[in-house]
């Protein structure tokens, strides 16, 4: 019975992942997110229903259009795969699937934004953060235990506090922005789902997830400095999604 929720959670995360793929291909463009028909972004053609299937299209033609040869962006199918896996990794390891989930997909998005476009949209952690007091809204209720609540609020003011008085003790100390403008509002809507000490142990697991990421580039043979810039955005996400799972949420 496991198998048939794993695999139907694995479908819907795929959808889902494909709308995802959408919104990171449109939204900085500032193009329709959903008024328009799906097209190819190249000749502008419009898909047929068996060209939406998610990952499944993608591997029957080739990765490319049918109408004008031009590649399908990878990204759509990363994020395909990546909605799909979260789905599957939730039923498996969480005791709250449909939570896990709509966390875990708010994050690949905004992960995704970030690794490609070195942005974070503030509406978007606004809309992370609203699912985070909602969660703590309904587990509080659940566990009839306001300290739930009020521990999410606190994470929230954690979270952003804390990236906030770092970027601007950066500032101070070397007269340049040090971290991205979207950073706190991530980190403040992360403390929301997790509370104050989730909080730290994302800071701590993204820290080592970018000690990492540094080593790796270094080895490439890539230069790798003190101002050298990381997706730290991407890295909090999955530090986030990590510790929620740990969490045994």
């Amino acid at each position: 019975m496991l198998i048939v929720f794993i695999l139907g959670a694995m479908v819907l995360g795929a959808v889902i992942g494909s709308f995802l793929g959408v919104v990171l291909i449109r939204m900085p463009d500032g193009r329709p997110l959903v008024a328009a028909r799906s097209a190819c972004d190249t000749c502008d053609k419009e898909l047929e229903p068996l060209e939406l299937v998610p990952v499944l299209s993608w591997v029957i033609q080739g990765g490319k259009c049918r109408e004008c040869g031009s590649a399908i962006d990878r990204w759509q199918l990363a994020a395909e795969l990546g909605g799909a896996a979260i789905g599957a990794i939730a039923v498996m390891l969480s005791y709250f699937p449909v939570w896990a989930m709509l966390l875990g997909w708010q994050l690949l998005l905004l992960a995704m934004l970030d690794l490609r476009h070195m942005w974070l949209p503030r509406q978007l952690s606004a809309l992370l953060g609203a699912t985070g007091a909602l969660f703590a809204l309904v587990m509080g209720y659940w566990a009839d235990d306001v300290m739930i609540l009020v521990q999410s609020m606190v994470g929230g003011v954690f979270g952003f506090a804390a990236l906030w008085l770092l970027g601007q003790g950066y500032l101070a100390w070397r007269g340049q922005e040090g971290l991205g403008g979207g950073d706190p509002p991530l980190l403040g809507a992360i403390g929301l789902w997790l509370g104050p000490l989730g909080v730290i142990h994302t800071l701590l697991v993204a820290s080592l997830g970018g000690l990492a990421v540094a080593a790796v580039l270094w080895r490439a043979g890539r230069e790798v400095r003190p101002d050298t810039m990381l997706p730290l955005g991407t890295l909090l996400a999955v530090a986030a999604w990590s510790v929620f799972l740990w969490q045994g949420l």
